[in-house]
């Protein structure tokens, strides 16, 4: 028997424990451990079953329990107590508020709206499939613990992303659970009446997409969820939010519109109705949300009588977009045709052309539409994930500033971060201060944080053959054949860790290269290794899915199953012990397609130990003493023989240098040289990978220049954006014609100069009838190639002597053949960079 229509029942509550319904919908219990601790007291054993959710726990709770409790002064003193400290947590000023009061001249946004496709705050919120929305789950939780006020904006997806099983052969099977959002810690937005608030968003053939907003409150962030699976909405329109990274092109771009424009609109509403300060800064979290960017022109151009230009001035000056893609395949890109079909009527954005629409997602290609391309126009802000992956990214999008060197491109980078609260063992956690690791780490003697890690790494163990007996049971196995399953994993064996999404650049299976190397060091008789693999691929790559069949079917083997294994369905509530347990984080994508990969970053908070190519976050962060670096096979073209090469480097650390030290043992049986390498990285890398970092970081970069900038921009009736727009419309009938006439370098005949001399430079400029203050001509020195190509220059800015003439003093940089040149360049008081325009003349 099958139930037709699916939905929860809340638990009732008597009323002493009221807040106990606050507690359990509030996230902050996600990383607090007295509110975990409250709950647990509540039943310990239910506790455990629902796998430490508040709002099950409640919901399975018998009635007499919870009268019981009502009624225990110990148990409701408790409860007060932790409600006053979520009160206070959520109303006392924290570092946003203080920081503001000491920096005069800039502003700090009153409230910053966050985009991003997938949100991954807890596993009792399915709504993330891996790095990227993990990485914005935490950027909401850093932000809420440190005051910043910020609104998540996303969409809640009705099957999550897919649940991860094997079959018998070793291949990935997906199962979409149906998602009841009113059984998770979601409420809607509602009218005074009770009725849902709804946001529309227009379709073509005159159709409306509805979608009910759902807030999840994350501490002090409100998070905005927009769910389309409503009964006003035709049966295609309620499936825009079926499943995260499902679907079509058509089903991906209808999710979008719905992110990006509905969101913005969410919004508005919650602000209007909560009476929180409208968003004085947006923030997309790569480019699937960018439309909000459009959705934001509209509304100025319709509420406020600006034109296309004048409105995406203002609109540029308060976007901030964060890139996390290290290559082109993986931006997302629609046909030309996909998106005349849902903007070419004007019915989605009233009053914008369809044209200019279009040449904010222009690229080379001209079929078709490019959603990183339209979030680098929209936004005066953009960074990578990292410093490498800054640098990837201004090569990769170099082309959109043409003329420009690639370090002038105006990409900069925020290294990622995680949320240590919430990827802390406790243990490590009470072990450890953030603002001063030093102070308790210090403290402790090496046998004493040995002990710690050994009590970690054998929780790691139960977990590990709890799974693997689980996961055989589903492939179809007898319980009788698997008592195999109580042997599996050696808490005193070293354990190295391998988890992540299965794309062909992350390369799962190198440890595969040379499978009997691989056996050699899992059943070495003195130091063994033991090895934990977990990732889902997605569903339609099959090449990702016979990467896992590869592995699962080396772990099957009855040789090595009890040192390597594969645990399927990868998710946080598995990754909290794989990062608390292994020894080693391994980590061997292909240099440099790794944005940042934040999982070694939450091992090192548990003293792990990144084992790791140079890529990402562990290119800036490794300093030789906090772990290993995988040596690259930089200059090889040939992906097998670079894969054979980097893997025989792999096999070879293990080998020599990683276990070898594990296993060097004092007479107390602690690995004294191993504890010195832990004891470094929690002391080292512990402040520097916390997304407290991070957000600090881009308040300070971006957040509160992106304010100060769109309040100017808006200030006065927009005055200052109005002019912008006239001063680039000035520029563009001007451009063309500007010539550097001549550049000449003051040096006597036979002269030789040395480093650091000063020289003259002069040149001549024909401005085609701008004003001189609408440019800045520069003087550019720096190494000269034989073709006159100009690297590693410095730059001084050139003042008017005369009527086109311009000089500069300029020190001589390096030694060597050195070049000289002139350029002229766009100055303005609302750009960020003299790049931002993408217009520079040469000599």
């Amino acid at each position: 028997m099958r139930a037709v229509r699916r939905f929860t029942v809340r638990a009732g509550l008597p009323e002493q424990l009221a807040d106990l319904g606050t507690l359990a919908t509030n996230l902050r219990w996600t990383w607090h451990p007295p509110t975990q601790d409250l709950f647990a007291a509540v039943d310990q054993d239910i506790w455990q079953r629902v796998g430490g959710d508040p709002l099950h726990l409640l919901a399975q709770v018998p009635a007499e329990r919870l009268e019981r409790l009502a009624g225990d002064e110990e148990f409701l003193s408790r409860v007060r107590e932790i409600s006053e400290d979520l009160r206070q947590y959520m109303q006392a000023p924290r570092w946003y508020q203080n920081r503001a009061l000491e920096v005069d001249g800039t502003r700090f946004p009153a409230a910053i709206a966050y985009f991003s496709m997938e949100f991954g705050v807890t596993e009792a919120l399915p709504n993330y499939s891996g790095g990227l929305g993990v990485l914005a789950g935490d950027h909401l939780k850093a932000a809420s613990d440190l005051g910043v006020p910020l609104i998540g904006v996303g969409l809640l997806y009705r099957s999550g992303y897919f649940r991860q099983s094997l079959s018998l052969d070793g291949w990935q099977v997906e199962h979409y659970p149906v998602i009841d959002p009113s059984g998770l810690p979601l409420e809607p937005l509602a009218e005074p009446s009770g009725a849902p608030i709804l946001v529309h968003v227009a379709m073509p053939g005159g159709r409306i997409l509805r979608a009910r907003i759902w807030k999840a409150q994350v501490g002090r962030v409100p998070l905005l969820l927009l769910d389309s699976d409503i009964e006003e909405n035709s049966d295609d329109l309620r499936g825009v939010t079926d499943r995260l990274y499902g679907g079509d092109q058509d089903h991906r771009i209808r999710q979008e519109i719905l992110a990006g424009i509905g969101g913005v609109r969410a919004v508005r509403t919650y602000c209007e109705l909560t009476g929180t300060p409208q968003p004085e800064v947006f923030h997309t979290n790569e480019g699937h949300a960018g439309f909000l960017g459009l959705e934001r022109v509209r509304e100025l151009v319709s509420g406020h009588n600006l034109d296309v230009d004048q409105a995406l001035s203002a609109v540029r000056a308060g976007t901030v977009f964060t890139t996390h893609t290290p290559v082109p395949a993986g931006i997302d890109r629609f046909p030309i045709d996909l998106v005349q079909h849902y903007f070419g009527d004007e019915s989605l954005l009233p009053g914008i052309d369809l044209r200019r629409i279009l040449a904010l997602g222009a690229e080379e290609n001209a079929g078709m539409f490019n959603m990183a391309h339209m979030g680098l126009r929209l936004a005066q802000r953009a960074n990578g994930v990292s410093k490498l992956h800054g640098a990837v990214s201004r090569s990769m999008f170099g082309g959109l500033w043409p003329g420009f060197d690639t370090d002038e491109v105006p990409i900069s980078s925020v290294t990622n971060g995680v949320h240590g609260p919430t990827w802390a063992a406790r243990e490590m956690a009470s072990a450890f201060d953030e603002e001063d690791p030093s102070s308790v780490i210090e403290s402790m003697s090496d046998a004493e944080l040995w002990k710690l890690r050994c009590g970690l790494r054998e929780r790691l163990v139960g977990e590990v053959r709890r799974r693997v007996r689980a996961a055989w049971l589903q492939r179809g196995a007898s319980a009788l054949e698997l008592n195999w399953t109580d042997s599996v994993f050696d808490p005193d064996v070293l354990t190295v860790g391998f988890a992540r999404r299965v794309p062909t650049y992350k390369r799962l299976t190198l440890m595969l290269r040379d499978p009997e190397r691989l056996r050699a060091l899992l059943l070495h008789p003195d130091r063994p290794v033991q090895l934990v693999v977990a990732g889902k691929s997605h569903p339609a790559d099959d090449g990702g899915k016979a990467l896992i069949q590869q592995i699962v079917r080396f772990a099957d083997d009855a040789g090595v199953r009890h040192r390597i294994v594969f645990l399927p369905d990868y998710d946080m509530s598995m990754a909290r012990y794989l990062y608390w347990g292994c020894d080693v984080w391994l980590n061997n994508p292909m240099r440099p397609l790794e944005a940042c990969g934040t999982s070694g970053m939450k091992a090192a908070l548990n003293g792990g130990l990144n084992l790791s190519i140079r890529d990402g976050w562990w290119d800036e962060f490794y300093d030789g003493s906090n772990g290993w670096a995988i040596p690259t096979a930089d200059g090889v073209t040939d992906p097998v023989r670079r894969d054979d090469l980097e893997a025989a480097a792999l096999y070879e650390l293990l080998g020599s240098q990683v276990a070898p030290l594990y296993y060097d043992r004092d007479q107390g049986g602690v690995p004294s040289r191993w504890m010195a390498m832990v004891r470094h990285t929690l002391m080292s890398l512990g402040p520097q990978v916390q997304a407290s970092r991070m957000v600090r970081e881009y308040v300070e970069a971006h957040y509160a220049p992106a304010a100060t900038a769109g309040v100017l921009a808006q200030s006065d009736g927009f005055r200052a954006a109005k002019d912008l727009a006239e001063y680039r419309r000035r520029l563009s009938g001007s451009w063309p014609h500007i010539r550097v006439t001549s550049c000449e370098l003051s040096l006597d005949e036979g002269q030789m100069p040395v480093i650091g001399d000063r020289v003259q430079v002069q040149a001549s400029v024909d401005l085609a009838g701008l004003d001189p203050n609408d440019v800045e001509v520069q003087a550019v020195v720096g190494r000269v190639s034989d073709a006159d190509d100009l690297s590693d220059v410095v730059t001084a800015t050139m003042r008017p002597i005369g009527s086109g003439r311009y000089s500069a003093e300029i020190s001589l940089p390096h030694a060597g053949a050195l070049g000289v040149t002139a350029r002229v360049l766009p100055k303005h008081g609302l750009l960020a960079t003299h790049a931002e325009l993408g217009k520079v003349v040469l000599a």
